[in-house]
């Protein structure tokens, strides 16, 4: 299910996400070989449910995570338009 719409959605259809770090601090990493150690979301590959998953603050709550959580790893994936799948 995507933390950002709601909507079900196959595995092969979503973005597997973990807590962890990068160049600003605690962020949200893509983790799109589903691999990641840790807790997981999923999140369809769309600007628009990363905006919903932002804007609802899901990615603390999905990962369990307090506090804030960087999303420009994962937006600027998701802007590239990388493909997502193993």
């Amino acid at each position: 299910m995507c933390v950002g719409c709601r909507k079900r959605a196959t595995t092969l259809e979503l973005i597997r996400v973990v807590a962890g770090s990068d160049d600003h601090g605690p962020a949200v990493v893509p983790d799109p070989d589903g691999t990641a150690h840790g807790r997981g979301a999923h999140l369809h590959p769309t600007t628009a449910c990363l905006d919903l998953a932002v804007r609802k603050r899901a990615f603390p709550r999905a990962l369990r995570f307090a506090g804030g959580l960087d999303v420009t790893a994962l937006r600027t994936m998701i802007d590239s338009g990388t493909d997502t799948t193993p």
